[in-house]
């Protein structure tokens, strides 16, 4: 069987995030999870993650300074993970801005869990 996917799910309302990681988990999706910018860019570096989705209202860092931040890493394979971008404010944000940041795909809050594991699967093969 294929090594499971590790998706790291940065959240800070534990509620979603339980339910987030109960979701992928029955995709057989590896789940580490981060309540904070620093949290996220600390796994990002420690471990190998296919896939980040990204609450960006997290505290420390928000999700848009992190996604920047894990875009302008000089590791390769760090730069180029898929970040989906999860908000329930998405309105402040333009599309534009989310591509400049480099986000993949987004999903708007409360998520839709068959669009999440959709999305999920999309970018991780």
């Amino acid at each position: 069987m294929e090594e499971n996917k590790t998706i790291l799910i940065a959240e800070d309302s534990s509620v979603i995030l339980n339910l987030t990681k109960k979701i992928l988990e029955l995709q057989n999706y590896k789940i580490l999870t981060a309540k904070n910018g620093t949290e996220v860019i600390n796994q990002v570096q420690n471990q190998k993650i296919d896939a980040i989705l990204m609450d960006l209202n997290i505290p420390k860092k928000n999700g848009m300074e992190c996604t920047k931040e894990i875009r302008n890493s000089d590791n390769k394979d760090i730069a180029s993970i898929p970040i989906i971008a999860v908000t329930g404010n998405a309105n402040n944000y333009t599309m534009e801005q989310f591509k400049e940041a480099g986000i993949n795909a987004y999903l708007p809050k409360p998520l839709d869990f068959d669009m999440l594991v959709q999305t999920v699967k999309q970018y991780v093969v």
